[in-house]
């Protein structure tokens, strides 16, 4: 049989609209089923569409400005491991649904699989991003708060665009010297700002899982250093490592063992 659901697919609307009512008139059971599978995949696929478009059109709406960076950390929360934050400029102006990048959303919401294909195809549409660590040695010495700001001035200055406007997840960048605004919930919002938190926690879940390699007892292939019931366990069984915050531990292992 005919590979309808790729014709369908690869099909411009008006062809693809000729096929799905062939597909639902004709009498067999089967076919009207695949008829109304295709049906259905499209209408997701319009509304996905729409909501991408949308979030485009939502960064558009800060001015008339060239160059847009979004900027987003992931790994504020963890016991172990680094900060990491990205920097990403995406051509906006484009009306084509081929140059959209679907499925940018909260990377929070998204599957591994799903971020890990996301992260590739925004490194390849991206006129520039940039992805920055701070490590849990420099979080202990300076502060959480001092380094997530720092991640983001770093992540947006690494940039080889200098971009007109940065848009930050969550609040505005201290001490940054450009124009920036803040979104709150920016990754749902803000198509620069989603793809910046997918790169950001792709970079970082993968780093993590290095890690684990190295240290095996702790679980980071699946907590990527987030303080789970399992890993607060494998810290008070086996120590801390050199990966561990330990301005993070107080609470769980007391003062005399974070010396």
């Amino acid at each position: 049989m005919l590979d309808i659901e790729n014709t369908v697919n690869d099909c411009n609307n008006n062809y693809s609209e000729n096929i799905l009512n062939m597909l639902l008139r004709d009498d067999r059971k089967t076919v009207q089923k695949l008829g109304s599978k295709m049906s259905k995949r499209l209408e997701l696929k319009a509304k996905e569409i729409q909501r991408v478009r949308k979030m485009y059109k939502f960064d558009r709406s800060f001015g008339n400005h060239k160059y847009i960076a979004g900027v987003d950390e992931v790994g504020r929360g963890p016991l172990a491991g680094p900060i990491v934050a990205a920097a990403v400029i995406l051509d906006l102006e484009s009306d084509e649904d081929k140059d959209l990048i679907l499925r940018a959303n909260d990377s929070k919401k998204l599957s591994i699989d799903c971020r890990k294909e996301l992260s590739y195809i925004i490194k390849e549409k991206a006129l520039a991003y940039k992805i920055t660590a701070i490590d849990n040695k420099q979080i202990d010495e300076k502060g959480i708060a001092w380094c997530n700001n720092q991640v983001f001035i770093e992540s947006c200055n690494g940039l080889s665009i200098k971009p007109d406007l940065v848009l930050s997840d969550g609040y505005k960048i201290k001490n940054y010297s450009d124009l920036n605004e803040f979104v709150i919930k920016g990754d749902t919002l803000s198509i620069s700002i989603a793809c910046a938190s997918i790169i950001a926690k792709v970079y970082r879940d993968e780093l993590m899982l290095q890690y684990h390699n190295e240290y095996p007892n702790y679980g980071f292939n699946k907590n990527v250093g987030y303080g789970t019931k399992e890993h607060v366990s494998a810290i008070k069984e086996h120590g801390i490592i050199a990966l561990h915050r330990k301005s993070f531990l107080k609470n769980i292992l007391g003062e005399e063992n974070n010396n």
